[in-house]
Order: C-alpha cells, then sequence, then structure tokens
C-alpha cells in the first residue's frame, strides 16, 4: 500500500477535546464524610463531657480547636488529591 498525502485516509480524525475537570467534588469522596462525622463526634463529645471546677475535662474551646485542626488536615488532604490529578467524568 502506499501513502497518499491528501487522502481522506491520511487525514486525522477530528475528536473534540474532552472537558478535563479536576478531581471528582469533594462531597463524592469518603473523606469529607470522614470529616463530617469526625467533627460531629468532636462536638458531641465536648457536649457530653462538661469541664469541670477543677480545669479538666473536655470543654467548647478545646472542642472547636479539634475541629479546626481536623478541617485543616481535610484541606491538605483536598489540596494533595487535586494536585496534578485529572478526572474525564462525564456525568
Amino acid at each position: 500500500m502506499s501513502y497518499t498525502p491528501g487522502t481522506p485516509a491520511a487525514q486525522p480524525e477530528y475528536r473534540a477535546p474532552r472537558p478535563a475537570t479536576e478531581t471528582k467534588p469533594s462531597f463524592k469522596t469518603t473523606e469529607f464524610y470522614a470529616w463530617i462525622i469526625v467533627s460531629l463526634a468532636i462536638l458531641i463529645a465536648s457536649a457530653l463531657v462538661d469541664k469541670g471546677d477543677d480545669g479538666q475535662g473536655f470543654g467548647a474551646a478545646d472542642a472547636w480547636w479539634y475541629v479546626a485542626f481536623v478541617t485543616v488536615g481535610y484541606m491538605i488532604s483536598r489540596g494533595l488529591a487535586k494536585a496534578g490529578s485529572r478526572s474525564h467524568n462525564h456525568d
């Protein structure tokens, strides 16, 4: 078979570019639901375990610090998940 430039067989097939999106949305990930569950568990635990007069216990201020730490960890996790990865999901 000989190759002849300009023939239809020689032309590359045109394909529309696929829209590249970042990784799947956060609400579709297990880490999102883990973040919600852990944050709620921390807040519920602080509500149930009262900080006593002696300063011991688990008060609201401590709980919100832990929720902040968990949130920062979640944001770092999402940032690492999005770093350089692409999803070609057409849903």
